[in-house]
């Protein structure tokens, strides 16, 4: 069994190899490194990997059909896990091009190459963005998505729409996961918890949209993890005349509200965030919910680690990889601290 992570160096990706590693499982891994957020950060979660001798990485851009289809011969992967996309919802304004060919290109070339040398089961990333301006909660896979808000959400269910035609054309075997706001240690930049965390601790001011008038169905990476591995071997039948494929949410299925969330970052930290209130961004949704009833019957598991917990658990990470960069922001606000004393005894 030989197992091919696209997006390894990612943060789901880097999660789900290391959980297939030690699980005995032979992984190759592939990512560009590309520089949206912090390379170091990206080469330190590969180094965590490089431990395991069944595990393999090659930096390789998807958007390249010959070094994907290379790889292919090369190894012959029983199963894909196709992560690798352009992320962010804000970031898609300003760079729409990066959005085409890492997430339209790139996927139609995975797609290309299972058509060309077929596997078991392709288990792809989308996300809870295709639900756009839908209203109805909690949101189903169900429900129509003909409304995205991002052009970020309109690849994602591009990719939903490819996955199916090649599946239906091909037979080939293909799970699409709907991630709903996926945090935990080791997570991305650009994300709320790990930006919150950083401004608070550098005691910088935290942006918070719509007044705080908005909500997450916040879900730890574990639990999206433990999805992932029981889905990996059991893909949608090949019996019959449709197309073996489906779509599941993958959500904590209890949202929270982001001043909540605030509120226990804050307890989690023991610092009170100072705080930035700001208007709706656009491409922002207000509220995310996840009906995860299918994914519970299909894998007989729905996500349970709870956000104080969660957050905790980033906290406790976060202190640990930047141990040296709180020590220095500390010393110079003692510093700043004891400037002000002198200042007022001069």
């Amino acid at each position: 069994m030989t197992v091919l992570v696209t997006g390894v160096a990612g943060f789901i990706g880097f999660h789900m190899a290391r959980t297939l590693c030690r699980q005995g499982v032979h992984v190759v891994g592939i990512d560009n490194l590309n520089d949206y957020y912090s390379v170091d950060l990206k080469r330190a979660r590969l180094a965590q990997l490089e431990h395991f001798p069944s595990f393999q990485f090659q930096q390789i851009d998807i958007v390249d059909p010959n070094a994907l289809l290379g790889l292919f011969i090369a190894w012959g992967f029983s199963e894909v896990i196709h992560l690798a996309a352009q992320a962010g919802v804000r970031y898609s304004i300003d760079n729409p091009g990066v959005y085409a060919d890492a997430n339209l290109v790139g996927f139609l070339n995975v797609l290309e190459a299972c058509r060309t040398y077929p596997v078991k089961h392709l288990v792809y990333a989308s996300s809870s963005s295709v639900y756009g301006a839908n209203t109805k909660m909690p949101f189903a896979v169900e429900d129509a998505v003909e409304q995205p808000v991002s052009l970020y959400a309109a690849t994602k269910r591009a990719n939903e729409l490819m996955a199916y035609s090649y599946s239906h054309l091909y037979r080939i075997p293909a799970t699409g996961l709907r991630f709903f706001t996926v945090y935990g240690p080791w997570g991305r930049p650009d994300m709320a918890l790990f930006k919150f965390t950083r401004a608070i601790l550098n005691g910088e001011p935290i942006d918070i949209y719509n007044d705080g008038e908005m909500a997450r169905d916040f879900t730890y990476i574990d639990d999206i993890i433990e999805s992932m591995n029981r889905l990996l071997p059991r893909p949608p039948p090949l019996t019959g005349e449709a197309a073996p494929c489906q779509l599941f949410n993958i959500g904590r299925g209890a949202p929270v509200k982001l001043l909540d969330f605030v509120q226990c970052l804050e307890s989690a930290l023991g610092i009170q965030a100072k705080r930035n209130y700001l208007p709706l961004q656009p491409g922002d949704v207000l509220q995310t919910w996840a009906d995860v009833a299918g994914l519970a019957r299909w894998i007989d598991f729905s996500p349970q680690v709870g956000l104080e917990q969660g957050v905790a658990e980033f906290v406790r990470w976060y202190r640990d990889f930047y141990p040296c960069k709180q020590g220095q922001q500390a010393r110079q606000a003692k510093q700043a601290r004891q400037s002000k004393q002198e200042a007022r005894w001069a």
